[in-house]
C-alpha cells in the first residue's frame, strides 16, 4: 500500500486537532516531516516557500508516522498513536 504526502495532508487538514509526525527516507537519508492543518514542514533541512514544490522527492518512501495532539509540544508531545507503519495509517484514513 502507498501512502503519499497528499493524502497526509488532506487527512490533516480535515483532522486539525492532530499532528502528522513522519518519518521518511529521502535520497537515502532519513528525515522528519510535520503536517499541520495541511500544511508540510520538514523538521531535519529547510521547506520551500512554494508549496506547490513536493516536500519529498517521488523515489522517497515514508517509514513510520506518529498522530500527535495539537496543540504540537516537542518537549512533551502528547501521542495518540506512534510508530504506524503507512499501511496502518492507510487502514485508518480509509475507513
Amino acid at each position: 500500500m502507498n501512502l503519499n504526502i497528499r493524502e497526509l495532508e488532506t487527512y490533516s487538514q480535515q483532522n486539525p486537532q492532530e499532528v502528522l509526525i513522519i518519518t521518511a527516507e529521502d535520497n537515502h537519508e532519513e528525515v522528519k516531516i510535520m503536517i499541520f492543518k495541511g500544511f508540510s514542514s520538514n523538521l531535519s533541512g529547510g521547506t520551500e516557500f512554494d508549496p506547490d514544490v513536493p516536500i519529498l522527492s517521488s523515489g522517497a518512501s515514508i517509514l513510520k508516522l506518529d498522530r500527535v495532539m495539537s496543540p504540537y509540544n516537542p518537549v512533551n508531545p502528547q501521542y495518540i498513536q506512534s510508530n504506524l507503519t503507512p499501511s496502518e495509517f492507510l487502514q485508518i484514513i480509509r475507513k
